[in-house]
């Protein structure tokens, strides 16, 4: 019995993973329907699956949803969904994914300095207007 590589779980890099997904779209020939826009919708679309899992559940359901296989299996899918479109952008759009978290990362330490944010939750644009006011 044959196996389908792509289906193989094993632990990879962003570009592998991504070869492996255009593998598995270009075999079914689905690669007409992924223009941008289109991507960006499906992108959307598994984003609120996602979220759907946590609707009608108090605070402490959805913390407990990692805990039951059933409710887990479901996260991970819709976790993978998420992954595999939003990979799907970055190929379409030109975008190295690590390159791009690492340069987001810079650009949000400089608007959230630790010294200025540690343990606040308010936007940057918040705690610069506080600063000027306590200057």
């Amino acid at each position: 019995m044959k196996s389908d590589d792509a289906c193989l779980p094993e632990s990879t890099s962003l570009s592998a993973l991504t070869a492996k997904v255009l593998e598995f779209r270009d075999d079914r020939n689905w690669a007409q329907f992924h223009d941008l826009r289109n991507l960006i919708v499906s992108l959307n679309l598994e984003a609120s699956e996602l979220l759907e899992l946590t609707q009608w559940k108090s605070d402490a359901e959805v913390a407990e949803l990692p805990d039951h296989p059933a409710t887990q299996e479901a996260l991970r899918d819709e976790c993978a969904d998420v992954l595999i479109y939003l990979l799907l952008i970055a190929k379409h759009a030109g975008i190295d994914l690590e390159q791009a978290a690492h340069a987001k990362l810079a650009k949000n330490a400089a608007k959230y300095p630790v010294e200025r944010c540690y343990g606040s939750s308010r936007k940057y644009s918040h705690a610069q207007a506080e600063d000027r006011e306590d200057a």
